[in-house]
């Protein structure tokens, strides 16, 4: 599994968690296993291979710091989502752009422009073009006025 899978697994999961009142660990546990993924590869290629630790590490870190830090990064999202109400975006866009934003803001060995292309790249696969310029707005803004690129 290479790093853009496991970033999108936890954009997945970063989802999930906008249905689910289950504690974060006890979501990741039940997720992160084997069986888990055999089960899900049916319906998503992208769960063909279970992630290895690094990867589970890497997948746990993005979605316990999205958790904890959902409502800084929906400030970013409504701050720079001119004519959206925050109501308007979509889940999955919003999954999309915490985990950007979260890798940016408190990842510093993945390079900034890496977080946006591979947001940009994911959100192609599930939302409209529209969807993905303003995804892709976003995190342009962000990155030029949070954090100085």
């Amino acid at each position: 599994m290479v790093r853009n899978t496991a970033r999108e697994i936890a954009i997945h999961l970063s989802y999930e968690l906008s249905f689910t009142d289950k504690p974060i660990d006890t979501l990741l546990d039940e997720r992160l296993t084997a069986d888990t993924f055999a089960t899900l590869a049916e319906e998503d290629p992208i769960y063909t291979e279970a992630p290895n630790s690094k990867q589970a590490v890497y997948i746990r870190r993005l979605v316990k710091g999205v958790r904890e830090h959902a409502a800084e990064l929906d400030g970013y999202i409504a701050k720079y989502a001119k004519g959206w109400s925050f109501a308007r975006i979509p889940l999955v866009a919003s999954a999309i752009m915490r985990v950007s934003m979260y890798e940016m803001l408190y990842m510093p060995d993945i390079p900034n422009g890496a977080a946006i292309n591979e947001a940009v790249e994911i959100a192609k696969k599930y939302e409209t073009p529209e969807t993905v310029k303003f995804i892709n707005g976003i995190l342009g803004s962000f990155v030029r006025q949070e954090i100085g690129e």
